[in-house]
């Protein structure tokens, strides 16, 4: 499957225009406050760039952040202006060809933010724990469509795990499916290369995440899928795609439910991007000044990371009243929506 991922993506797409489904984000769903940044990345990065979402979340000034499958490096050079001088962003790749683009456009980057402190590393995001990384030094993992590449995805969460620092947030886009793919679709290579074959059911996912030490795992913007190729369209049959970004966070004490201990927030502002409203993620949009009520582990996603000086916190875990209410099961991915719920 490595030779497969290389192959396709260092010598089958010349960009993002050759590939045969919607999973990439079109530059039209960019937010507005991201184009200035992307602006700024040479034309050849952004040119070969085959992520499905967006991942540049809240906070990063000062921050560690590192890249899983960063490509072309666009992210990456996104990333480098949101952390800025006093921050540093990691990326990671096993394809040359990818890593040479990246690499030979990082002085002009540098040159254009007036400071370096961006680094590439070639490796398997399976074997993290054989790159020259410290555990617990990062403040944020990300990943743009790229965890449904690897042989192993049980390997990559414990390892994003392990280098994330406590309250550190796995932040990252990818594809999943609303059942089991069978092998037949698992092994195809076009299928595989576009994001399609090594998509998880979404419920497999949640269970492995949770495995992995990420109790919670909270949905933040989804998409459906469309297969533009009417060949690939007729492989897959029924089976539907999403494009989903999560947040997970490394927090000791986050329980596999929502449970109700009575307590509420109070989002004060402040945030870049989020003025009036702070999104947690899809079913948690904050308003500034408004006391909401939060089960505990919205509460821990709160009050022990990056977000704590924006808020108020009222309450305590004294007193426990059961499960939090208007937390359902079910496919959490929106079937109909194509408009507005999108990663990017």
């Amino acid at each position: 499957m490595h030779e497969i991922v290389q192959d396709y993506y260092g010598k089958q797409l010349q960009s993002s225009a050759d590939l045969k489904t919607s999973a990439c984000c079109d530059v039209s769903m960019v937010p507005e406050w991201l184009k200035p940044l992307l602006a700024r990345i040479h034309p050849e990065v952004l040119e070969r760039y085959y992520g499905c979402g967006l991942v540049c979340p809240d906070l990063l000034q000062g921050r560690r952040v590192l890249d899983l499958g960063c490509g072309s490096g666009r992210d990456v050079y996104a990333l480098a202006q949101l952390v800025g001088p006093d921050g540093q962003v990691v990326g990671v790749d096993m394809t040359d060809a990818q890593l040479a683009i990246a690499q030979r456009h990082q002085v002009y980057q540098h040159e254009q933010f007036g400071y370096a402190n961006t680094r590439f590393i070639k490796g398997f995001i399976e074997k993290l724990d054989d790159l020259d990384l410290e555990p617990a030094s990062f403040d944020v993992v990300v990943s743009n469509c790229v965890v449904n590449l690897s042989p192993d995805k049980e390997a990559v969460m414990r390892g994003i795990y392990r280098l994330l620092k406590p309250g550190g947030e796995f932040f990252f886009s990818d594809v999943y499916a609303d059942r089991r793919l069978p092998q037949a679709l698992q092994s195809d290579p076009v299928l595989y290369g576009e994001c399609l074959g090594g998509a998880l059911y979404w419920n497999d996912f949640l269970n492995l995440a949770k495995r992995s030490g990420f109790n919670d795992p909270r949905l933040v913007t989804d998409r459906p899928l469309d297969i533009t190729d009417p060949a690939l369209g007729e492989k897959v049959g029924n089976i539907q795609f999403f494009s989903a970004t999560y947040r997970l966070f490394k927090l000791d004490g986050l329980e596999s439910d929502c449970e109700d201990y009575g307590q509420a927030v109070i989002y004060r502002g402040g945030i870049p991007n989020q003025a009036t409203v702070f999104h947690l993620d899809k079913h948690h949009a904050i308003q500034t000044g408004k006391v909401f009520p939060v089960c505990g582990n919205t509460w821990r996603m709160l009050a022990e990371t990056r977000f704590r000086s924006y808020f108020e916190f009222i309450g305590n875990f004294e007193r426990h009243f059961g499960l939090f209410e208007g937390c359902g099961g079910g496919i959490p991915f929106d079937k109909t929506n194509t408009q507005t719920a999108s990663c990017c």
